[in-house]
């Protein structure tokens, strides 16, 4: 079992900066893939960015490459989604996830066995 708490969500200006946080229980976080998901209103989770368990993989959408970046410290059992440039098209629920079903289903809701209970994050025009 494994409990995530995201925090670390806010309102803030296009072009600013925010960094999420998810921390999880459990004493197999390494084992897990880590995801980063977000959800407009009226709109689908969508997928953000994930991470393999070692840290040393990193995945993205094409909306947030080269904007967003996902890391993880194992000794502390966090995964974090640094976000820059945004854009008021990026406010959404933020979730963070764990994943059990592999990598090459990262992209994938459903492959997310557990999952944190959101931050939202808006940004201004």
């Amino acid at each position: 079992q494994v409990q995530l708490v995201e925090s670390g969500g806010g309102l803030v200006q296009a072009g600013a900066s925010l960094r999420l946080s998810c921390a999880a229980s459990g004493r197999t976080f390494s084992r897990y893939i880590m995801g980063w998901f977000r959800q407009a209103p009226g709109k689908e989770r969508e997928f953000v960015a994930a991470i393999r368990g070692s840290g040393g993989v990193t995945d993205y959408s094409d909306s947030v490459k080269g904007r967003f970046t996902v890391s993880r410290d194992n000794t502390k059992n966090t995964v974090s989604l640094q976000m820059n440039s945004l854009k008021p098209e990026d406010t959404a629920v933020y979730y963070c996830a764990a994943d059990s079903a592999g990598w090459g289903r990262r992209t994938l809701t459903n492959s997310y066995v557990y999952w944190g209970q959101g931050t939202q994050v808006t940004v201004s025009s």
